[in-house]
């Protein structure tokens, strides 16, 4: 709906709106994780079904990810917090969902924590435990010389995996969430365990609520994507009304 979008660094932050009810002011943000980007097929399932159901949905992809601006190799979930302050500075005014996946869950979670902005929280398969993550997955590979995944689209900074070893935990962050969330995860998870979200579940406020997906994992592929939809469609659209 807006035009470009900068971050602080004056790097553009690629997004993709979908039109829901244009007499609206509610608006659900998306978020992806790690390597990612706002074109993950799940993410454009889902934005497509919130508009559909009358959401106004914006997808997108953090500095350095997809087409935004900035290096990959900058990108970190302390530099992706404010990327996501940038975009709720063009949005001001509006009323604010913000969906993260993966390590765009961390995000969701460090900024709804300080950010009053944000009114509703969805975690999908949501980083809890960073410096767990970053061991678990890329602790035998050298920053500066290797890659996520093996992959050489994604080479492994030492800026990234300091910041996830400096941050540790999102747990802390939890109790400061004083709006509705929705936590989501698959059962068969094997980048980030349910158990990250079954640790900030009891952390959390009073108003939070965790639905596992029998047999899902991290990205929520194959027959998991109907019923994620359907579960965090009619949990925003209520909580909208």
């Amino acid at each position: 709906m807006f035009g470009e979008i900068k971050n602080f660094h004056g790097e553009r932050i690629d997004h993709s709106f979908h039109q829901g009810d244009a007499n609206s002011k509610n608006l659900v943000v998306l978020g992806h994780g790690v390597t990612g980007n706002k074109d993950r097929p799940f993410l454009v399932t889902l934005a497509t079904a919130l508009a559909a159901a009358g959401v106004n949905t914006l997808r997108l992809s953090f500095t350095g990810n997809g087409a935004s601006g900035g290096r990959f190799v900058d990108a970190t979930i302390t530099k992706e917090v404010a990327d996501l302050g940038s975009v709720l500075d063009a949005y001001a005014g509006w009323n604010i969902c913000y969906i993260g996946h993966s390590m765009g869950g961390a995000v969701g979670v460090l900024r709804a924590s300080q950010d009053p902005r944000i009114r509703l929280l969805v975690s999908l398969a949501g980083m809890v435990s960073t410096a767990a993550f970053a061991q678990r997955e890329f602790g035998t590979v050298k920053p500066g010389a290797g890659f996520m995944w093996e992959d050489e689209a994604c080479p492994l900074s030492q800026a990234y995996m300091d910041d996830l070893t400096q941050i540790g935990t999102v747990l802390d962050a939890a109790p400061k969430v004083k709006v509705p969330w929705l936590l989501v995860h698959g059962t068969e998870d094997d980048v980030v365990p349910i158990q990250d979200s079954k640790d900030i579940l009891i952390r959390a406020g009073s108003d939070v609520e965790f639905v596992p997906l029998q047999g899902s994992n991290h990205v929520f592929a194959g027959e998991h994507t109907a019923p994620m939809v359907e579960t965090v469609v009619n949990w925003v659209k209520g909580r909208f009304a």
